[in-house]
């Protein structure tokens, strides 16, 4: 049993360094082929179609969706339904990206015609510089290997992985050809945690209105303490009798107040609460809020405009609900 252990271990391993040294090989390959696909891909008025078959099909379907994510409209064509209606997809102010290691694939070499017809850009990604894709594309981008991780050599392992990182090294590239930054990858994420952090602002997400915790400066500290219990934020803005925040009266305020025996039924607010207190204004990103409440060692924040007039309130929980933390 435990040969057998071993034995796992070592095909798992080799088969690591076989896929990476297919992937260093690669390096040479970041030629003038490479530059002349990246221009065709910077200079399309259309969107990159990505079609191949099999695996090679899976990996352009990934390509695809890696460009289009990157700031490259991009999208995939399975080649074995390009020949029935699907080429229509296809315009002449696109780019065409076939996958094929072989560069024999039937589908694909039936298809190529059309293509170079209709007047689109072909770049083609092969394991055989030799062969009928490569030869009949504007720009070849040689992913050979030396051999497939498949010990009978037969399962694509080694080449998919090549061409899988050819793609990302296109989009990469193009990418930072673009400018493309990390706001605008949120903009194509909206969904995901970074879109969450980089899209949602403190306005999305702060309490308003009515659900405001606020109290006027004359206000005793038993109604600020009912407006914490009523609003549930763990704190209460104090306001002047323009609306502008003055200070905060917090949980921690309260308890400094019982260390100092002053009796809460009788003192005003003003003088127990923490003057000016942390805020941010509505038009900020909610994970600076996040950031400040960190910094500041606190779990809630006033929300006020140029003017210091309260527009809402928000605590680390809302932040913990929006998904930002």
């Amino acid at each position: 049993m435990g040969q057998n252990i071993e034995d796992l271990r070592k095909s798992g391993l080799a088969v690591i360094e076989i896929e990476a040294n297919a992937v260093r090989a690669l390096g040479a390959r970041i030629d003038e082929d490479f530059v002349a696909a990246c221009r065709h891909m910077l200079s399309c008025k259309g969107r990159i179609v990505v079609t191949g078959m099999g695996k090679s099909g899976h990996i352009g379907g990934k390509i695809a969706a890696t460009l289009a994510s990157t700031g490259t409209p991009a999208f995939f064509v399975h080649t074995g339904e390009a020949s029935h209606g699907d080429l229509g997809m296809i315009t002449p102010s696109d780019v065409v990206l076939a996958l094929s290691n072989s560069g024999e694939t039937s589908e694909i070499v039936t298809i190529v015609p059309l293509i170079k017809r209709m007047g689109a850009p072909l770049v083609s990604m092969t394991g055989k510089r030799e062969s009928t894709l490569a030869r009949e594309a504007d720009v070849n981008l040689d992913v050979s290997v030396a051999k497939e991780a498949c010990p009978l050599d037969l399962a694509p392992t080694a080449s998919t992985t090549a061409a899988l990182v050819m793609g990302d090294a296109l989009a990469i590239a193009l990418l930072e050809a673009r400018g493309f930054t990390a706001e605008d990858f949120a903009l194509s994420h909206p969904g995901g945690s970074l879109g969450r952090r980089l899209l949602l602002h403190v306005s999305d997400i702060m309490h308003k209105d009515q659900r405001i915790p606020a109290v006027g400066m004359d206000a005793p500290v038993r109604d600020a303490l009912m407006e914490m219990s009523a609003k549930g934020l763990g704190m209460t803005a104090v306001v002047d009798p323009d609306g502008r925040a003055v200070g905060v009266f917090t949980d921690g305020d309260l308890r400094r107040c019982l260390d100092r025996g002053i009796d809460v039924r009788d003192a005003n607010v003003t003088d127990v609460m923490t003057v000016g207190g942390k805020s941010i204004a509505p038009d900020r990103l909610a994970v600076e809020a996040l950031n400040l409440m960190e910094e500041g060692k606190i779990n809630a924040l006033l929300v006020v405009d140029n003017d210091d007039r309260l527009r809402g309130a928000l605590n680390m929980h809302d932040l913990l609900r929006a998904g930002v933390v």
